[in-house]
């Protein structure tokens, strides 16, 4: 019997096994790097007054508990056991060596990638959305109003939900919700409602659709209408699935799991690259890594690999801006390209968010990473790439992190190791593929 040789460049023997390294447990605490930061970020401050935000101004959107996460200035806030034994559905999640990818490349650099696309939803979101179902459930809501771009997010509260007896209502960036009907029947299987913004259930849905009926939306102007029908909702809250503390609280379990990981055999990290839209995928694997740096003295570098198409931390203003079109959340200092900023319909609809989140942002400003633009051409040929050597499709958003990996491993001398933020999985994106094809 005969085989077909392997006609790939290879820089070195596939010598190792090919696999996942996993540290005994899920993590028991999650990580806020508000504690190690040399200067504290700059407050969220209210529309009106223009003060720091107080406890009773964020109440009747969030749950007393995420309120004080969102302002704890704790190195640790202990994860809840009913909120870890969910976790335990599909955490820890796997550190895979990609030595395949390697041999494509014919780089000398090892690389990592840490993959969150085994939750049940298919990506990140899930760790914060389980949290945020789990401390509204225990203060007595019984609904939650959210937005969502590419869906992943509404996907994992609608998860979320369903499991811990929470109503969820959502409204889909109407660019995605035309171009991903998957995501939307993905939310409703798990009991969701999900809705295309901006839409003609409030008001300020009905009066961006006034100004532009033709409007392909934006993550923006769905936050406006979920924030408004939970504000005049006695019964529910607003979950938001990126850019406050508390969520990139939430999402510390990634990057703490491939710290562990790592240190399990021996290994650290000279760079990672993690894709960034509102900044929870980014920080919750970057956040650990740079909380070493400033601790221990280690020096791993992060990336933050942003779609060219909406570059709020490579081309973005650093000020204090609106969360929101309507203008109905506090301000927050971010680096943001305008609240009325509607980027074009890119495939990477969960990067579509006009501005980045503070504590990212904040650790931009203080050189604590670094920050790239990557087009959607160059994105989605890094996804192929990498799905052709590793046999995983990484989602649209994920492309992004994989092409600043990929070029750096290719530009690599030396036998440097790499950690991509493989942040899920593009299953439910194939029409994306298929249209770059």
């Amino acid at each position: 019997m005969t085989t077909s040789p392997d006609v790939r460049p290879a820089s070195r023997p596939l010598t190792e096994p090919v696999g996942t390294v996993v540290p005994s447990q899920v993590p028991t605490h999650w990580y806020n790097l508000a504690a190690d930061l040399p200067e504290p970020a700059p407050p969220a401050l209210h529309p009106g007054t223009r003060e720091p935000l107080g406890p009773d101004d964020l109440a009747p959107l969030f749950p007393m508990a995420l309120i004080a996460q969102e302002v704890s200035t704790e190195r640790y806030v202990e994860i809840p056991q009913t909120v870890r034994e969910i976790y335990a559905l599909w955490r820890p999640s796997p550190l895979i060596r990609a030595l395949r990818l390697e041999r494509a490349l014919g780089t000398p650099a090892t690389i990592y990638y840490k993959y969150e696309g085994v939750s049940p939803a298919g990506s990140h979101k899930p760790n914060t959305a389980v949290a945020q179902a789990y401390y509204n459930a225990i203060e007595g809501t019984t609904k939650l109003t959210t937005e969502t771009g590419a869906g992943q997010w509404g996907a994992s509260l609608s998860f979320a939900c369903s499991l811990l007896g929470l109503q969820c209502e959502v409204w889909q960036v109407r660019a995605s919700y035309d171009a991903k009907p998957y995501r939307r029947m993905q939310m409703e299987t798990y009991g969701g409602v999900c809705h295309p913004s901006p839409s003609d259930l409030t008001e300020a849905g009905r009066a961006m659709l006034a100004a532009d009926p033709d409007t392909t939306g934006s993550l923006g102007m769905a936050i406006s209408e979920a924030v408004e029908v939970a504000a005049q909702d006695p019964d529910a809250h607003y979950a938001l699935g990126s850019v406050l503390n508390h969520v990139l609280l939430h999402q510390s379990v990634i990057g703490q799991e491939a710290l562990a990981q790592l240190d399990e055999i021996g290994a650290s990290a000279d760079v990672v690259f993690g894709c960034a839209g509102g900044g929870s995928n980014l920080a919750g694997l970057s956040f650990p890594f740079i909380g070493r740096n400033l601790r221990e003295g280690t020096s791993t570098r992060v990336v933050a690999c942003e779609p060219a198409a909406c570059p709020s931390l490579t081309q973005g203003e650093y000020r204090y801006d609106f969360g929101d079109v309507a203008g109905l959340t506090p301000l927050l200092k971010m680096h943001t390209l305008g609240k009325d900023f509607v980027p074009p319909p890119i495939h990477a609809g969960g990067l579509r968010y006009h501005g980045m989140a503070p504590m990212v942002s904040h650790a931009l400003e203080l050189g604590l990473l670094e920050a790239i633009a990557v087009d959607q051409e160059t994105a989605f040929a890094a996804g192929l790439e990498f799905a052709r050597a590793e046999g995983i499709i990484p989602a649209p958003e994920s492309t992004h992190a994989v092409a600043g990996a990929i070029a750096h491993a290719r530009a690599a001398t030396t036998d440097e190791t790499i950690v991509i933020g493989l942040s899920g999985n593009g299953v439910l994106d194939l029409p994306a593929y298929h249209d770059f094809l």
